[in-house]
């Protein structure tokens, strides 16, 4: 089997994410969990086990238990199962998970670098996304760079689903303009987060995040990882540290990078971490191909070949 590995990203998280695992398998998930509250000096466990929504929602919470729920998952999956990956890729948080599972980042530096982008992006407080359904990706580029202000199309998530992120006030006008379009969206939905992601509002996060990254030590992955930047493989730890600092201010080209993904011939696509979010965006990308999700215990249990 040629396996592509799936990673989500933040909007996945969800209150007693990885309890389940913790509990059937204490030695392996569990002690994972404990590392990581002592890695962060900080009760990750219990946000993510007990919440509430909340503070589990924050940023700085959310981005390094979406890592953590991800990581214990990928280590309980079968050897002869990991070994079968040919290909990773992961939503805008879900890509440092990706090197993570690839062995170019330890655990501890993966779980410090996320808690410190969450914090960063958590301050940079300024502007707004919202999720536009129904419209061609060219048009809603066009509306975004007519407007004239700060405003860009931040997040390709399958065809007739593209995010904007930028200036509240620019963020609504172009909303506006593509309801009322001739070609006009069939939705345009605000999205509850604390800033302009993936957009130029994000500068200052970028340089801090340039800053960390820079701190640690980033090996070449065992496979190749498909960057939201580019929406091609990386196999270079240095060339995937570049690409995670661009990518704060650079959109999430991930139907690209699921096309790119689907160069590699894989057999199954798996989803590995809380929700199912990736699984659904793969079947509207290429309705050919149907991905699992390896998650909650039962899903882990069965790959396993548990009762």
């Amino acid at each position: 089997m040629r396996t592509a590995l799936l990673l989500p990203g933040q909007g996945s998280q969800e209150v007693g994410m990885g309890r389940d695992l913790a509990e059937r398998w204490p030695d392996e998930a569990g002690e994972l969990f404990e590392r990581a509250d002592r890695v962060l000096d900080h009760d990750l466990s219990r946000i993510c086990w007990e919440g509430p929504e909340e503070e589990l929602t924050r940023t700085e919470n959310a981005q390094p238990a979406i890592l953590l729920h991800s990581y214990a998952a990928w280590q309980l999956l079968p050897e002869r199962l990991r070994e079968e990956v040919v290909v990773a890729a992961g939503h805008s948080l879900g890509e440092f998970t990706a090197y993570l599972c690839a062995g170019a980042l330890s655990f501890e530096d993966a779980l410090r670098l996320v808690r410190r982008r969450g914090e960063l992006m958590a301050r940079s407080d300024e502007g707004t996304m919202a999720a536009v359904l129904g419209m061609d990706d060219d048009r809603v580029r066009e509306l975004c760079s007519e407007d004239g202000g700060t405003v860009v199309a931040a997040n390709f998530n399958s065809p007739g689903q593209v995010v904007i992120s930028g200036e509240e006030d620019a963020v609504e006008r172009v909303g506006a303009r593509a309801e009322e379009a001739e070609d006009g969206a069939r939705r345009v939905l605000p999205l509850q987060v604390s800033g302009a992601f993936h957009s130029p509002l994000m500068q200052v996060a970028r340089e801090g995040l340039a800053e960390a990254l820079g701190a640690v030590d980033f090996g070449d992955p065992d496979f190749p990882v498909v960057a939201n930047v580019s929406a091609g493989p990386v196999t270079s730890g240095e060339e995937a540290r570049r690409l995670l600092i661009d990518q704060l201010t650079s959109p999430v080209r991930w139907t690209e990078s699921v096309l790119a993904m689907r160069d590699h011939d894989p057999d199954r696509w798996l989803e590995v971490g809380p929700g199912n979010v990736l699984t659904g965006l793969l079947r509207r990308i290429d309705r050919s191909q149907d991905g699992e999700t390896a998650g909650d215990a039962g899903a882990l249990a069965a790959l396993r070949g548990e009762s």
